[in-house]
């Protein structure tokens, strides 16, 4: 069978998910990995990485037969590149200018527009519709909004959680390193807690905020979140009713399926 290999570098971890080619179209990823993002890894490095977690699943490297990337980390292109070509002999493709989207993208520069984004903008919509509001929660938090017509509008960019509270431990010498997590009760009774509560309810409300006025001006948006703390996040909100932790990579597989040769 043929693979599609969908990677999609972000600032703190590179998601790995394969295809199978020769399911339908509404087969989800067949498998997932997630490793670290490294600017001192070598293609080799990265190679053989990819190796090992292939083969624990009993797959061969020629088993893939596309590779399509996304990527917010430009210095890792070439790295990345060199790794596909020489570990599994395919020329990828790369998500940026001249990839047929399907979206009219409505920024001043939509050169500026991250990869991902628009990824993720054109999974939203296969799955849920329009118009949409998509959250990332990554190293970054980004919202980004599609109309009803398929356009997209633009969004916000805001830090993510784990950048709040790195930077309260390095800043505050007496607080210490706490895990994000929606704490057991709104008042802390030591100064973990209290941190945690602080960091996770008060990401809660600023996301929420931001949510609100989103959906005054776009009533009828779905909302769907993704990234690593979607779900976390979500259980909290009173505006997120859907995640899809695969969402990058669906909207990866369809741009494939637009780009294919």
């Amino acid at each position: 069978m043929g693979l599609l290999l969908a990677i999609d570098v972000g600032n703190t971890n590179i998601v790995l998910g394969l295809f199978d080619l020769s399911q339908s179209r509404e087969e989800p990823v067949v498998q997932s990995w997630r490793i670290s993002t490294s600017r001192e890894r070598t293609p080799d490095e990265y190679g053989l990485a990819s190796l090992a977690l292939l083969s624990h699943r009993g797959i061969e490297p020629s088993q893939i037969t596309d590779v399509i990337i996304s990527s917010v980390v430009p210095p890792l292109h070439p790295v990345l590149d060199a790794w596909i070509q020489s570990y599994f002999n395919v020329d990828p493709i790369w998500i940026g200018p001249g990839v047929k989207t399907g979206l009219k993208v409505m920024l001043e520069n939509p050169s500026e527009l991250g990869a991902d984004r628009i990824v993720n903008c054109v999974a939203g919509i296969e799955r849920f519709g329009v118009p949409l509001v998509v959250i990332d929660f990554g190293t970054a938090t980004t919202f980004d909004v599609v109309n009803a017509r398929r356009e997209y509008l633009g969004g916000l960019i805001l830090p993510g959680l784990k950048i709040g509270a790195e930077a309260l431990f390095q800043r505050a010498s007496r607080l210490p390193r706490v895990e994000i997590a929606e704490p057991e009760r709104l008042v802390g009774r030591n100064t973990v807690q209290a941190m945690q509560s602080g960091l996770f309810y008060g990401y809660v409300g600023q996301v929420d905020g931001i949510l609100e006025r989103l959906l005054a001006e776009y009533p009828n948006a779905k909302v769907v979140a993704t990234g690593g703390l979607a779900k976390t996040i979500a259980a909290a909100s009173k505006h997120i009713h859907t995640c899809d932790s695969d969402l990058t990579l669906e909207g990866l597989r369809l741009l494939w399926m637009k780009n294919r040769k």
